[in-house]
């Protein structure tokens, strides 16, 4: 789940990789009509989209200058902005200060000019603009929805074409004429429960991406993040993704946040497994049931991407090292209980072992799991074999200032 404050998603999430797939990676498992300057579409297989959360422009003084100073944008083919909200059946602003409004210093801004009083647009969307300058085959997409915005579905789903035309009035606005080549759906869940739970029925899900695909035209970026719970029944079930899929451009399955210290006493478990392992808690609940699951529905995989998260989650009161031990709680974490960034991770518990294809961490009485540049290559390896579309992350600001883990993604 993508919330729409400081946590990240908790993505629920059958079956094996292939068999070439199966020896390398089990082996490394146990040790938008656009707006923008005209520019080619990245090649199935090369995407590369991250989340960059409007809040974090915060307590996390995570700005759009830091996608440059990064080298992020550079190596970036999508940003998607989270989020805009989703009520009353329609798209809606979400923090409005943060997105129009706040004035940036020089020293804040992506281009080194500071804002003045009396122009029409600042914040993160002039910056945006600002960095669209600098990367013409940037392209941009507004994110609506998330964890906690994602109630409004449902009532939008009552009238899809009343919906699709809200979101395509916000999203074109000519206050920001140029700035979002798309839109990127983030519905938890539909037919199901996330924060709230959904009734509107199986065929919401591809109604709302059939409306919003014909209000936005066919040159238009359309995207939705979706569940990636495989498991027997789960989510995936629950909603025309295979229906939908013709209405969009790719699929972001949301492979991360499988498990994690919402169940308090664990078991331990890593939140972003390639792969299954003995003992893990959950059949499904790795992205690699997670995509057979989706081609076996008939999704192609061009359009599907791979997920990864950039932090980690973690319990504390553990005494077993391996995964699998039982736990008090969760780990303290920077912003909230039980999760935290990569770049934080690395110093304060470095990685002492994988499993399932992603790394783990025991220190002192908390245990943690969490993607590395080495483990993102051996998913990279996955992502190329099964011929997906590319690679999308959340989120950017728990990289690196230097942008290591985005460098370890192809």
């Amino acid at each position: 789940m993508h919330t729409p404050h400081r946590s990240r998603l908790r993505a629920f999430t059958a079956t094996a990789c292939t068999a070439v797939l199966g020896a390398a990676l089990l082996a490394g498992a146990g040790t938008a009509t656009a707006a923008a300057p005209a520019a080619p579409q990245a090649k199935a297989g090369s995407k590369v989209v991250g989340y960059f959360t409007e809040w974090g422009t915060y307590d996390r003084k995570y700005y759009v200058r830091n996608i440059q100073t990064s080298g992020s944008a550079a190596r970036l083919t999508h940003i998607n902005y989270a989020f805009g909200n989703v009520t009353g059946g329609k798209c809606a602003m979400g923090d409005s200060y943060a997105a129009t409004d706040r004035a940036y210093t020089a020293a804040e801004s992506v281009d080194g000019v500071a804002d003045t009083w009396d122009q029409p647009l600042r914040g993160n969307f002039n910056q945006l603009l600002k960095l669209k300058k600098k990367h013409p085959g940037l392209k941009i997409l507004w994110s609506f929805g998330g964890w906690t915005w994602s109630s409004g579905f449902g009532e939008a789903a009552k009238n899809p074409a009343a919906f699709a035309q809200s979101c395509y009035d916000l999203v074109k606005n000519s206050k920001w004429s140029g700035l979002f080549d798309g839109i990127d759906i983030d519905w938890e869940y539909p037919n199901a429960c996330g924060n709230t739970c959904d009734t509107s029925g199986r065929e919401a899900f591809r109604n709302v991406m059939a409306a919003l695909r014909s209000k936005f035209g066919g040159s238009a970026l359309v995207t939705a993040a979706i569940t990636a719970d495989a498991s027997g029944g789960g989510k995936i079930d629950a909603a025309d993704y295979a229906g939908a899929a013709q209405y969009v451009n790719w699929y972001n399955p949301m492979t991360y946040d499988y498990f994690g210290a919402w169940d308090a006493t664990g078991p331990t478990a890593p939140h972003s497994p390639l792969t299954s392992y003995s003992g893990i808690p959950k059949a499904g609940y790795n992205t690699s049931a997670t995509i057979a699951k989706l081609k076996g529905l008939g999704v192609p995989a061009s359009k599907l991407l791979l997920g990864i998260g950039f932090y980690g989650r973690g319990w504390t009161g553990v005494t077993q090292a391996a995964p699998g031990g039982t736990a008090t709680g969760p780990a303290a974490g920077t912003y909230e209980q039980g999760i935290d960034d990569y770049k934080v991770l690395k110093a304060k518990c470095p990685a002492t072992g994988t499993v399932g294809g992603t790394a783990y961490a025991k220190c002192g009485k908390d245990w943690w799991s969490y993607d590395t540049p080495a483990t993102i290559a051996t998913k990279m390896t996955y992502k190329n074999q099964q011929g997906l579309g590319g690679t999308f992350f959340w989120e950017l600001s728990g990289d690196t200032a230097n942008g290591e883990l985005i460098k370890a993604i192809d």
